[in-house]
Order: structure tokens, then C-alpha cells, then sequence
């Protein structure tokens, strides 16, 4: 249920497997293309996946309505509310649409990152109250996906994976399936487990990304050069600084520390710090974006990328967008040139995107925003030489 960036790529992996699978989506225009063998996203395979599994009849989608099955996975949103509350509203609409469809017996697995308790207390409890009672009747549990976008299709076999059942029961049930075509190991835990040790990852992420990123505002208020300094200290036997950025995108390690922050605020000052200190990037590189354009008149600014990370389309959560987002409310900034080769339209209505050559002809200000491989096979010092260069990836390093 949910055919976006985890949903689509798992049916297609079980039904390439043999699995006859139902892909439910409640969007109609996806509905069309699956049921042509065409995919929606980018994810590299897949649509040669897609298109042999429809082929071959193990896939198909319906929707907006799931139809009977032995094994139901929730592969929806779980967004950031106001205020960072976690947004639950499909995981609550996608429980509800089920339960017409389920059977005694039958496996539900909530694969959407989620806050902890979100399985007994959301899943579970709308599900008993159709008399369908964990570990009795039927079984429910969390198996959170760890895939990683560019590489969906590897890792939703490969990877190792945590799943947590709602009894005992419910754990060996979940157990068994995913067994039956993760390669990597399966580690069965309880739900509750299951759902912190996801969110724990990705915050154990995020913290050591601030780290290198106000370590990279520390240079730029020094004056130094962060990936010089970054470089020398990892020679260190014990010190492993990752590589600082514009911000911090994509649906997980933006999105699942406030997960954590949600259920115990008093406990994660340091987890609610790394976060505010990866928002405030986008910003950063605005400040030194508008500091060069003040020495041109109507500055004319090429941002090279909009995704979230290096050869993808996704967009959720981009410090790339943001950057956008605020260099179009400064005045010091004329004309705004978006260069991203994973896309075919602009996500906004009054900027057009633009061709690397166009784009860098025009512009004074080039923003490299993600270190996409035809950015790094394409551009580089001396193509740069005239223009005044902002570079927070270090792709030119």
C-alpha cells in the first residue's frame, strides 16, 4: 500500500521473486503507468523491473481500494507536521482502508518510519477495532525500511533488516516473510524496538552531519577552508568527519530525529540541536550567495541541482529547494537559473529550468547545490574561472 520510493521497488523486487503482488496507490495517474510497465520515479532498474513483472502478470496496481491477500505492506508517508509533529494521517487512512480487505490470518507490516508505539497504538488499535486482534487472529508488525535512494533495488534484498511484532507471534510470522527474500540477516525484536532503532540510526546520522557543518560555518567565519581542515583531521586513527553540505534532505535523517524529539523532548536536547543546526544551512549558503551578489547589479545566479542528494529526482525535504525558496525573496538576486538534469519540469511555477551550458553562460553567481556525476564530469575550475563560485558540496574539491 503505496507505491512511492520504498513501495514501488519492494513489489517490484517480489514480484520479479514470483510473488503475485497488488501495488495500491490512491493516485490514478500512477495506476496508469504501473499498469503500462512505466514507473513514476526515478530509481535506477526498476524500470526494467516493473516492466518484466507487468509483463509477466505478478504485478499489477489497483486502487484507491487494497484487495485480499496474505500479506499487506503500509509503504506510506509519515510527513512532519507543524511544529515537527509527526504526521500520521496516512499510516491512519491506509489502516482503515484495509481492514474491509483482511482476512483471519493474514500478515500486516507497517514498513513506514514511524514514531515508537506507532504500530500498537495506531495500527493495532484501528485494526482491533475491527476484530482483528494482534498475535490472535491476525499478526502485525514494524519492519522499517533502511534502502537508500539510487540503490532501492539492491537493498531491499541485501540489506539487513529489524523486525519487531506486536506479540511474539506476530514477530515470528513477519520473521519468516521477510526471510523468505532478504538476503541480509533478519533481526526479530518488538515492534516498539523496531520503530526507535530506525529513528536512532538516522539521528546518529544527522548529529555527525551538523558536526561537519558547523564546522564548516566555523571556517567560513575564520576564513578557512573546511575540506582542508575536514581532510587533515580524518588522518586522525579515531576521527571520521563526514563531509558538510547545504542542509540535510530526503524523507529520513531530515525528517525521523524529530520522531525521537516527538515522544521524549526533555531527553534529546543534543538530537533537537543537530537539527536546527542542519535547517539553518540553506540559509548560510544564502548569506554568502547574496554577500558576492552585492557586487553585481541584478546578480544573475545559476543553482546547479535541486535534489536532495547526488543522481536522484527526489526532492522531499531538499536543502537545495530551500536554498531556492530564499534566494527568490532576496533582493540582491536577479535572475535565478535552475540546472537539475534528473528532472523534466521545475517544482516552481515562476522559474524554468535551464541546460548546464545555458545556465553558466548567463550567470555570474554559479551555487553548486549537489554534486551530481554530470556536474563533476561537466564543470570544474576553469570553466568557472569568471564566475564568483559557491560551492558548500565541495564538488570542486
Amino acid at each position: 500500500m503505496g507505491l512511492g520510493y520504498v513501495g514501488l521497488p519492494t513489489a517490484a523486487v517480489l514480484a520479479t521473486l514470483g510473488r503475485r503482488v497488488a501495488g495500491v496507490d490512491t493516485r490514478a495517474d500512477v495506476i496508469e503507468r504501473i499498469g503500462r510497465g512505466e514507473v513514476h520515479i526515478v530509481e535506477p532498474e526498476l524500470d526494467a523491473l516493473v516492466r518484466a513483472a507487468v509483463s509477466r502478470g505478478t504485478l499489477r496496481a489497483v486502487g484507491p481500494k487494497p484487495v485480499a491477500a496474505d500479506v499487506f505492506l503500509l509503504c506510506v508517508p509519515t510527513p512532519l507536521g507543524r511544529d515537527h509533529a509527526p504526521g500520521l494521517q496516512y499510516v491512519e487512512a491506509a489502516t482503515r482502508a484495509l481492514a474491509p480487505a483482511l482476512r483471519p490470518g493474514n500478515l500486516v507490516v507497517l514498513e513506514s518510519t514511524s514514531p515508537p508505539q506507532t504500530t500498537r497504538n495506531v495500527v493495532a488499535r484501528i485494526l482491533a477495532e475491527h476484530g482483528f486482534v494482534a498475535g490472535d487472529n491476525i499478526f502485525i508488525a514494524h519492519a522499517p525500511e533502511r534502502v537508500l535512494p539510487g540503490a532501492v533495488i539492491r537493498e531491499v534484498v541485501e540489506n539487513a533488516r529489524v523486525v519487531g511484532g506486536v506479540t511474539d507471534a506476530c514477530t515470528e510470522r513477519a520473521v519468516a516473510f521477510y526471510q523468505g527474500f532478504v538476503r541480509g540477516e533478519v533481526h526479530p525484536t518488538q515492534a516498539d524496538v523496531a520503530e526507535l532503532t530506525k529513528l536512532a540510526e538516522n539521528a546518529f546520522r544527522d548529529v555527525n552531519i551538523a558536526f561537519a557543518n558547523e564546522l564548516a560555518n566555523v571556517c567560513d567565519h575564520l576564513g578557512l577552508d573546511p575540506w582542508a581542515v575536514i581532510k587533515l583531521a580524518n588522518h586522525h586513527p579515531r576521527v571520521s568527519i563526514l563531509r558538510p553540505g547545504p542542509g540535510v534532505g530526503g524523507h529520513c535523517i531530515a525528517v525521523d530525529p524529530w520522531f525521537i524529539a516527538a515522544v521524549a523532548p526533555e531527553q534529546t536536547p543534543l538530537i533537537q540541536t543537530a537539527r536546527r543546526v542542519n535547517d539553518s544551512r540553506p540559509g548560510v549558503v544564502v548569506e554568502a550567495v547574496c554577500r558576492r551578489a552585492n557586487r553585481y547589479r541584478d546578480a544573475r545566479v545559476a543553482c546547479l541541482g535541486l535534489s536532495y542528494k547526488p543522481d536522484i529526482d527526489d526532492l522531499r525535504e531538499s536543502p537545495a529547494v530551500e536554498v531556492v525558496r530564499q534566494l527568490r525573496q532576496r533582493r540582491e538576486v536577479g535572475e535565478l537559473y535552475l540546472v537539475e538534469p534528473h528532472l523534466s519540469d521545475s517544482p516552481f511555477e515562476d522559474l524554468s529550468l535551464w541546460d548546464l551550458d545555458s545556465a553558466l553562460e548567463r550567470a555570474d553567481i554559479v551555487v553548486i547545490l549537489v554534486a551530481h556525476r554530470v556536474f563533476r564530469q561537466r564543470v570544474d575550475a576553469r570553466r568557472l574561472q569568471s564566475h564568483a563560485v559557491i560551492d558548500p558540496v565541495g564538488l570542486l574539491r
